[in-house]
């Protein structure tokens, strides 16, 4: 071990810190090392992970998608914005243009529009035939975006791939072959189209681009929020159930039409498709609900257990009744160190 001599004159060195400032301004933490080399490298193409898909187009985020967050369609055509009919015809619509001879190499200089384009597509449709405002459409494309990025940006155990260029919507099961020189996140398992490069231009039909950093720093801020309202991040996806109390707290309408619909089977991600709303914004409802403890996460029963209890009805039924077919009392003092204790486990 070395040493070194100091005296009143001359102190110790200082051990090297990080740079807090400078961490922050780059605004963004590594939440998906593949995705920050390929806006390095300004990628065109699709990221896919394992809760959701990433849409680049040099390198900046042009559309998200996500099985628990409603699409942009969704959110127009719950509250009466839109009618469902008419999304259905000018998606069909671009669809089937999509299909055209240009775009199955009977011309020249064009190439297939994605999954995402095809979208983008039916939304200007729906601009130039007087359905929808711009602002409208713009709104609900970034609610949206930010919405399922939230999700297809979550902590994973698969690792992501990618692929180059312009190809159909991920979910059609296009072919592809590996690619050894394509970035990689975790092992070798990114994907590259044949005969497709990086650095594509973006096709017509492209909403205004999203830079990560950006995406990554909206990302984590969402986690912050959420994290500081329940720590427990189990209520995101396991199935909800009602807890019953005496004398419950008023709770606002937001919150009421949430808790209306907790049955013991619906997740976060359903209610927020019943309400027509983004599902963070419903994550949000849900861990405020939980932290006032109306809610909590379905218990895990085993199957055959008889001393499990059925778990509750619908809203409105009336508090759990125990094995003797009476109202079971609820303490509220257990209650409430059962969710605290639940809240330090997940710290």
């Amino acid at each position: 071990m070395t040493t070194v001599k100091t005296t009143a004159a001359t102190p110790p060195p200082r051990l090297p810190v990080r740079d807090k400032a400078a961490a922050l301004g780059r605004g963004w933490g590594g939440l998906s090392p593949m995705l920050t080399r390929l806006a390095a490298e300004r990628a065109t193409g699709v990221l896919v992970r394992e809760r959701g898909a990433l849409h680049l187009a040099d390198g900046k985020v042009v559309h998200a998608e996500s099985p628990a967050a409603p699409g942009a369609h969704d959110l127009l055509a719950a509250h009466g914005t839109l009618d469902a009919d008419a999304w259905a015809r000018a998606l069909a619509e671009s669809a089937a243009h999509a299909e055209g001879p240009e775009h199955t190499g009977a011309g020249t200089g064009t190439r297939r529009r994605t999954g995402a384009e095809v979208v983008h597509h039916a939304g200007r449709r729906l601009v130039e035939d007087g359905l929808l405002t711009p602002g409208a459409l713009e709104l609900c494309r970034l609610t949206a975006l930010y919405d399922a990025a939230y999700f297809a940006l979550a902590p994973s155990s698969a690792p992501g791939r990618f692929r180059y260029g312009s190809e159909d919507d991920p979910g059609t099961g296009r072919a592809a072959v590996p690619d050894t020189s394509g970035p990689r996140e975790g092992s070798p398992t990114a994907l590259a189209t044949p005969g497709s490069r990086a650095g594509t231009p973006a096709g017509p039909g492209i909403p205004h681009p999203i830079p990560v950093a950006d995406l990554e720093r909206e990302t984590l801020r969402r986690r912050d929020l959420l994290h500081r309202i329940w720590p427990d991040a189990l209520v995101d996806e396991a199935p909800l159930t009602r807890e019953y109390h005496p004398a419950p707290a008023p709770l606002p309408a937001r919150r009421q039409a949430v808790l209306a619909l907790v049955n013991g089977v619906r997740t976060a991600s359903d209610i927020a498709r019943e309400l027509g709303r983004p599902a963070f914004h419903t994550l949000v409802d849900i861990r405020r609900l939980v932290a006032a403890g109306a809610v909590s996460p379905r218990p895990v029963t085993l199957p055959g257990d008889p001393l499990s209890v059925p778990l509750p009805g619908p809203a409105g039924t009336g508090p759990p009744m125990d094995l003797t077919g009476t109202t079971a009392p609820v303490d509220p003092h257990i209650t409430l160190l059962k969710r605290l204790r639940d809240a330090l486990e997940a710290l």
